[in-house]
């Protein structure tokens, strides 16, 4: 079949790794210190590995290509997952965890003072978090691109407090989101939606990705779009 699949410069590629790190999939190796596509059915051309790359090494092609077999690739991470001692649900990174918010300090009275964190729930990436996870049961919804919490500096006590946190980039991860958090959505008890985004074109992918999502799950549930400028501040205060 001719499907889209990744093409790596064997002569720009600088032996890094990085993009064998950033394949979830584990479709490239490091071969005598160059990335190498091992496996081209578990390519599955979405490109994690692209924007990980320095020098520019990989990029996208259409040509003849297997298809890419997702349960090639769920059966590979669970036989290094059980040799690696992560059987039974995934690596300690991709645990389901829920926390409890540490209480907000009071105002500081000195320079070393630091901010409590609001985080309820592990894992925070779109593309981790499992679709009926059980803090999504009765939850208020963060969905934030993941620049917003570095350039606004109360984003902890502002959004993330009392809400369940999700976060990603379209333009990064080159994914569209809308159908995750469709069954998200559609599948928990989603109290109300919140959208951070940043003041930039990129971010409208995530911002058109869960007003989608809340459209197609079919629930009428209070929602918001909180605009981030560059400059840390929140559009229209």
């Amino acid at each position: 079949m001719i499907r889209r699949i990744i093409e790596i410069d064997q002569e720009k590629c600088n032996g890094c790794g990085k993009c064998a790190s950033a394949c979830h999939e584990g479709a490239i190796a490091m071969v005598d210190g160059k990335a190498t596509l091992m496996r081209e059915d578990y390519c599955d051309g979405l490109g994690d590995c692209l924007p990980a790359c320095p020098t520019g090494a990989i990029t996208f092609v259409e040509r003849e290509a297997p298809a890419y077999d997702e349960a090639a690739v769920l059966a590979s991470k669970a036989a290094k997952e059980k040799s690696s001692g992560c059987a039974g649900g995934g690596c300690p990174g991709s645990h389901v965890r829920e926390m409890s918010a540490c209480p907000s300090p009071a105002m500081p009275d000195h320079p070393a003072f630091t901010l409590a964190s609001q985080l309820r729930q592990w894992p925070v990436q779109i593309k981790l978090a499992p679709v009926n996870a059980p803090f999504f049961q009765n939850a208020d919804l963060l969905v934030a691109a993941d620049c917003t919490a570095f350039s606004y500096g109360d984003f902890h006590n502002r959004f993330i407090r009392n809400r369940v946190c999700l976060v990603g980039c379209p333009k990064l991860d080159m994914v569209d989101y809308s159908q995750k958090l469709t069954q998200i959505i559609a599948q928990n008890s989603i109290k109300s939606l919140t959208i951070v985004r940043m003041e930039v074109p990129c971010c409208g992918g995530l911002e058109h990705a869960a007003t989608t999502a809340l459209k197609n799950s079919g629930k009428f549930i209070p929602w918001q779009v909180v605009t981030i400028t560059i400059d840390g501040k929140i559009k229209g205060e």
